[in-house]
Order: C-alpha cells, then structure tokens, then sequence
C-alpha cells in the first residue's frame, strides 16, 4: 500500500540507519524508495552528529532489485517522452561515492539487479554468509547500466564480465573472493557483527575519515604519478586542518 512506509530512518551512536521496510516485496526497489534513500543520505551527510551510515534490508532479504510494477510504468512513460526516472538510481549511486562519511551496506539474503547495485555502491559491503549476489538483467533483454563502472573497479574487467555477462548468482564466500564483499559474517553473529563494525567506523575522526574516502575514489582514472601528487596534496591539506587554531609551528 502507498501509505506504508519504504524506509525507517534513524540516527544513534553516530551512526544514519536507512533500513529498506517492504520486506514482503522483498525489499524490491521503485523510484519513491530511491528518492527518498537519497534525501535520507543526503540528511545524514549534513548532520553533524552521524559520523557513519549502515544501509540495511528488513526481513530475510537486502533488495532483490526494481519493483517490477513500478519498472513497467517507467519504460511506459520512457516511451511516451516522459523523463527517464532510472537516473534516479544513478543519482543515488554517485551520491554515496561523494559522501564525505563511510557508508556501508549489510547484505543478508538476496542482493539482486538494482539491490546489487546498490550493494556495491557502497564503501563497504558486509555479507551474511547465507547472502548471494546477482545481475540477472542480461536474462531480461537489459543491462546493469549504472553498475557497470563500479562493478569494475570492485572486481577487476574479467570478474565483472562474467557476472554481467552470464547473470549468474554468486554466494557470499565467492563474492568476497573476487572482491564485491568487505567481509562474510557468520548468521548468528551478523547483526551484532555488523553494530561493532559500523560502530568502529564512526568512532574514528570525521576529518580523517573524510579526507581518506575523497582522496580513495579521487584515485579513480588517473595515472601513478598524478596519484602520487594528489596523495601528497591531500595528506597536507588533512595535516593543515588538524592543527590547532592559532598554531604556526
């Protein structure tokens, strides 16, 4: 019904919760959840007292990708002339990247199409060990478009081929042996796994924390050396801002 709630919003010990809540339709994405996931982070990034975000599905499942009803009514409207609401997606997407706090995605059951991609979307996906992850759009007659660069970058060209290629589903363990998961967690100790985790994140410094995600992903695309420089500019910047006020030494 469009009067439930898609996402419960909550913000304690540091860290900005969104929780997925349509766990009967499996967490299954459509262009009101997307919008109002990017406003909740966008929430989060402006506050000063969350330090870190956990993404989160309610129920057995993370995301098992676009709701299909609301995917039906997007490409009617596609062709009718209206405005592609996928971009959506590829907003919410880049704005993960360009938060200043780590964001991570705790991933238990299936992580499929759109809810893969938001998976790994994320700085750091947290898998439990029954988790299994997936890009099935290729068995459809479509592609994970959005995806596709950041799958890349997570895995590597060959990995990411495959997967995108043959639409397979990949289980936890595999998934963090080519690289699209941080860490397996066991399911009796997830949840709590997860808190320690995320928790740890948000206990570090929030200027530290910000210069290190805008120098990783500033690596993106750019030769050894230019590396090099933008690493050195970066870790001065960062020493700059944690002196004291006033201090000239």
């Amino acid at each position: 019904m469009s009067g439930e709630p898609r996402l419960r919003i909550a913000i304690y010990g540091g860290i900005g919760r969104a929780t997925l809540a349509r766990p009967a339709l499996q967490n299954a994405l459509d262009r009101e959840t997307v919008i109002e996931l990017r406003q909740a982070l966008d929430e989060f990034e402006s506050d000063g007292d969350v330090r870190a975000v956990l993404i989160a599905g309610e129920g057995d499942h993370f995301c098992a990708g676009n709701d299909v009803g609301d995917l039906s009514a997007t490409l009617e409207a596609t062709e009718s002339g209206a405005p592609d609401d996928t971009t959506a997606l590829g907003r919410l997407f880049l704005g993960i990247r360009q938060m200043s706090k780590p964001v991570v995605a705790a991933v238990q059951g299936r992580a499929l199409a759109g809810g893969a991609g938001l998976a790994t979307a994320c700085d750091v996906v947290l898998a439990r060990e029954d988790a299994v992850f997936g890009y099935p759009e290729v068995r459809l007659g479509t592609i994970p478009a959005m995806v596709m660069t950041m799958l890349r970058r997570s895995v590597g060209e060959k990995h990411a081929f495959d997967l995108v290629a043959s639409g397979r589903m990949v289980r936890a363990d595999e998934a963090e042996r080519i690289g699209l998961v941080s860490r397996v967690l066991s399911m009796a100790a997830f949840e709590g796994e997860v808190e320690r985790i995320v928790l740890g994140l948000a206990s570090h410094s929030s200027r530290g924390m910000a210069y290190t995600k805008k120098l990783f992903y500033a690596l993106d695309g750019i030769s050894f050396r230019e590396s090099i420089d933008e690493g050195a500019k970066t870790n001065a910047e960062a020493r700059e801002a944690a002196r004291p006020h006033g201090s000239h030494s």
